[in-house]
């Protein structure tokens, strides 16, 4: 399906780092409660579904890309405020979409 250019515009994607990670023990699938530093924007909580290949010690500190003009989403026992962007790789393992170089908290995917 094609979308046009004003939909695509309407997709505030930014970048963030991870400042706390933790696992989510309430949820139903696997996953880690994450609070993301977006700067200027502030900072977001979400739940992500990434503990086949990540540890939370190596996510604290990464840089990330999220959707953050989602509402907001009850998840288990937290509102998930971004959608954490990955790739779907085999055996529904996450990959992370995040930059190849560190840049600035908040910037936004163009």
């Amino acid at each position: 399906m094609e979308i046009s250019w004003t939909d695509f515009e309407k997709v505030d994607i930014r970048v963030g780092t991870v400042i706390s990670a933790s696992e989510f023990k309430e949820a139903r699938n696997p996953s880690y409660k994450l609070e993301i530093d977006f700067g200027t924007i502030g900072i977001l909580k979400s739940s992500a579904q990434l503990t086949s290949l990540y540890e939370v010690e190596t996510l604290v500190g990464k840089q990330i890309l999220a959707v953050v003009n989602f509402p907001e989403k009850q998840i288990a026992t937290m509102m998930s405020a971004c959608l954490v962007l990955g790739l779907v790789g085999e055996g529904s393992d996450v990959v992370l979409v995040a930059p190849d170089k560190k840049v600035t908290n908040g910037l936004r995917l163009a």
